[in-house]
């Protein structure tokens, strides 16, 4: 199994996921013409797609979702209440799951699981191939005992570090927007990141990412230290997301 990113923040996300001849993408918080260009730089061809898989309806995680669709005749995996908030010319593309339900696409077993964020009915995944498991967690406000359980055992983690507590309260956001960002249905921020880390099974991890970081209330020489602590690790095993380039192809192996 293997992933990368397309991009990772409040201007656009978009992860990829593949294993044997299945590459489904999940979220295109960037314009169709962006993310064909992201896709080629990552050796990928968009008519390679299997599907699309959609978090909830914000804008950085589904603008282009209505185009990639229809262009390319892909379905799009979400939940109902996500759903309901796409275009009306995408319904014919819509395949919904039901968060508490294991699903396939080809080659890929994915398993959704609801998280507390601002949106009409979220939900994050873990994929699966028979033998690796790939847990993804953004856009969560706070940590769920579901989260942690599902998360547990992951060989790979892609996990949100959307804000430090303190750059978010002095920075130059209003009011209302560091209420929402740093509440329950809002972001993680680092601590919380790192004390999931601590809380789960992380025998088996391989890699892990730090997603969404943001770029005004947040820098990865923060994020680094408190997630490497939390693993005991070395600091330079911590992976960045970057929202211009994302990250390159990273594989799991059999060890």
């Amino acid at each position: 199994m293997r992933f990368a990113s397309l991009g990772s923040g409040s201007r656009g996300n978009a992860t990829l996921v593949t294993s044997g001849k299945t590459t489904v993408m999940i979220d295109c918080g960037f314009s169709a013409r962006e993310a064909e260009k992201r896709l080629r730089m990552l050796g990928v061809d968009p008519q390679q797609l299997s599907a699309l898989l959609v978090t909830h309806e914000h804008a950085d995680h589904m603008a282009g979702i209505r185009v990639m669709a229809r262009k390319y005749r892909l379905p799009v995996f979400t939940t109902p209440g996500t759903a309901g908030c796409l275009p009306e010319d995408v319904a014919p593309y819509i395949k919904t799951f039901n968060c508490h339900e294991t699903f396939s696409i080809n080659d890929l077993e994915v398993e959704p699981f609801p998280v507390p964020h601002d949106a009409r009915e979220p939900s994050q995944f873990v994929f699966g191939n028979g033998q690796h498991r790939l847990g993804l967690l953004t856009d969560v406000g706070s940590i769920t005992p579901l989260i942690e359980e599902t998360l547990s055992g992951c060989h790979a983690l892609l996990l949100e570090a959307n804000h430090d507590m303190m750059m978010l309260e002095q920075g130059e956001y209003p009011e209302h927007l560091k209420r929402r960002v740093g509440g329950r249905l809002g972001h993680l921020n680092n601590v919380q990141s790192a004390s999931l880390l601590e809380k789960i099974d992380t025998t088996n991890l391989q890699h892990i990412m730090a997603m969404h970081i943001s770029e005004k209330n947040n820098c990865p020489s923060i994020v680094v230290p408190l997630l490497a602590d939390a693993l005991a690790c070395e600091h330079d095993w911590i992976g960045i997301a970057d929202q211009e380039a994302g990250f390159d192809w990273r594989e799991i192996t059999n060890r």
